[in-house]
């Protein structure tokens, strides 16, 4: 493959990522569904400025004006967490319909919910952890964190915890069929980009086995973010 080819795999890639995400936004029949998307893609945007730590640890993609080889950042890393975050959101809400409730204020201050701030604080808590104190891969300390995040609001909010448990299970399926798409438009891009000797080196139907695993940890407590923070109920209609 030719070098000026993967300059723009990795930009074409998000895009089509973002277009599964207007196509889900504008499926969405509840108007706070739609609001949860926006906001959770908006504000979770700015963890593409973490791209430095994963480049070239755990992958180099060649991207818009070289960016990433030069800086370690790149533009296309807002998009796709933009895109993967709102996805992971709401796809549960896609396919059974749900409305939002506010919490009552006598059941925010008991029993579990006392942890609450702690719930949201233990994924980076224990990335930061992870990534400093550790040796491993970066993206083994991304999807540790991001479960033990998982566990810690599944114990604060059990309320959540099916839509967490499926969404985990959707957004993997999801995430698997856009990632063929990489694989059929850029044959061979994998073996180029990550630096699999650093990690396991195991291919799933041409996937790396980390894609899986932090698809999995993300969908898991990313389907909980907008709730957890907002204190809302989900019920379903």
């Amino acid at each position: 493959m030719q070098t000026h080819e993967l300059q723009y795999a990795w930009f074409v890639w998000s895009l089509i990522l973002l277009g599964i995400w207007t196509a889900i936004y504008f499926f969405l029949k509840q108007k706070e569904s739609r609001r949860e998307m926006l906001l959770v893609s908006f504000w979770s945007s700015v963890f593409g400025l973490t791209e430095p730590l994963f480049v070239p640890s755990y992958w180099s993609p060649p991207s818009l004006f070289d960016l990433a080889h030069r800086t370690g950042f790149d533009i296309e890393s807002f998009i796709f967490m933009f895109g993967v975050a709102g996805i992971a959101a709401v796809v549960y809400e896609r396919i059974f319909p749900t409305k939002h409730q506010s919490m009552p204020s006598y059941e925010m201050a008991r029993g579990r919910h006392r942890y609450h701030a702690w719930a949201i604080l233990s994924a980076p808590i224990f990335f930061f952890l992870l990534y400093f104190l550790t040796d491993i891969n970066p993206i083994y300390s991304t999807s540790i964190a991001l479960m033990i995040g998982g566990i810690f609001a599944w114990y604060c909010r059990p309320d959540l915890k099916n839509k967490m448990i499926v969404s985990a299970f959707l957004f993997t399926a999801l995430y698997f069929f856009y990632f063929l798409t990489l694989i059929a438009i850029y044959p061979g891009y994998v073996q180029q980009v990550w630096n699999l000797s650093a990690i396991s080196g195991i291919l799933i139907f041409g996937i790396p086995l980390e894609e899986y695993i932090f698809a999995f940890s993300f969908g898991f407590i990313w389907s909980s973010v907008y709730e957890h923070i907002k204190w809302y109920k989900i019920k379903s209609i």
